[in-house]
């Protein structure tokens, strides 16, 4: 599928409007192209946000060179880590995007692959292509399409008695999970967690942000549920980076060591401030058969995406840590800059 194709550096056509070879993975001697797709945060970046011609201000943005785009001068427009080395870019036109449904969903196919937002559009190569439409995309992005896979009980430091709950779709390699904490009660409203996957806190103990003492002190908060007679329900979600993938996060980290706080590292990258979907974890809670919950979040927008699908928030519950040297800017520009309650 598309998402294979772009991680292996093929090209792919999505809708028949475009033919694009990704500038970050794309390979092949002698191609160029004479325009390149690129999204609206990494336009900005470049300065040509005053030259887009499309009516949303979030849509790609199309651009021309004087001369034809090869793959180095491809990957110096596309990664933020090359503008030291290549500081001298464009003059740039930005060209209207007469299809700017089959743009967006190219921009959306390079996030979930996991590489940078940046296209060759029409290049020059005989190679074969990918053909997806973006209809695809919104079918592959279907929460109706996940089920469970498989559960079973599943002991854990915070509390012996839990069960662990798999989640699959047809389509998506990402196997979502939740663990119940305590045993399941219909009748009164569980305290959940909504916890996006995070390798280098979660597992690495890193100091940079605050998701792995927030996974830990939410399975100790449901574990102090079961002793009052309640349960709890933690959902870990597949979407590394606030959605951006791992790759990409380190590559916002080594922007973050430059200077840049989270929200202008990830704009750099072109790439969204929040890339999650949370109706996963809506049809998740559905399928576990919770519709009322208490939530535990300093992020309204958790709570809103949640309602926004028919989840009754209850309840939401603080859930904030103590800060380190390390995060303390992260978490003062989840505060200012993402409307996080801290």
């Amino acid at each position: 599928m598309a998402i294979d194709a772009l991680r292996h550096g093929w090209a792919i056509e999505v809708d028949g409007a475009f033919r694009l070879l990704p500038a970050e993975t794309g390979f092949g001697a002698g191609i160029a192209a004479p325009r390149m797709l690129i999204s609206s945060a990494r336009a900005a970046t470049l300065k040509l946000a005053n030259q887009r011609e499309a009516a949303e201000p979030d849509a790609p943005v199309l651009i021309r060179a004087a001369e034809p785009f090869d793959l180095e001068g491809a990957r110096a427009v596309a990664d933020p880590a090359l503008d030291l080395v290549y500081p001298m870019k464009g003059p740039f036109l930005a060209e209207p995007i007469e299809h700017t449904g089959a743009a967006s969903a190219a921009m959306e196919l390079a996030r979930l692959a996991g590489v940078l937002p940046a296209f060759l559009v029409d290049f020059d190569s005989a190679g074969e292509v990918q053909a997806v439409q973006s209809t695809d995309l919104e079918q592959w992005r279907d929460p109706a399409r996940l089920a469970i896979a498989s559960r079973a009980s599943l002991p854990v430091a915070a509390c012996e008695e839990a069960e662990i709950v798999a989640f699959r779709s047809a389509d998506d390699l990402r196997e979502h999970v939740a663990l119940v904490i305590g045993k399941q009660d219909g009748n009164q409203p569980p305290l959940v967690r909504l916890h996006s996957e995070c390798l280098t806190g979660d597992i690495l103990g890193s100091l940079k942000c605050d998701c792995g003492p927030q996974l830990d002190a939410a399975l100790r908060a449901m574990a102090d549920e079961t002793a009052k007679g309640g349960w709890g329900v933690l959902l870990y979600l597949r979407q590394e980076g606030r959605g951006i993938g791992l790759i990409n996060k380190l590559r916002a980290y080594r922007l973050q060591d430059q200077g840049f706080d989270t929200v202008d590292a990830n704009n750099r990258l072109g790439l969204p401030t929040e890339a999650r979907d949370f109706s996963v974890a809506a049809r998740m809670l559905d399928l576990l058969g919770v519709s009322s919950l208490r939530l535990m979040t300093n992020n309204p927008a958790k709570v809103e995406a949640l309602e926004a699908q028919g989840v009754t928030v209850a309840e939401r519950v603080p859930h904030q840590l103590p800060p380190n040297p390390h995060n303390q800017r992260y978490l003062d520009t989840k505060r200012d800059r993402s409307g996080h309650l801290l």
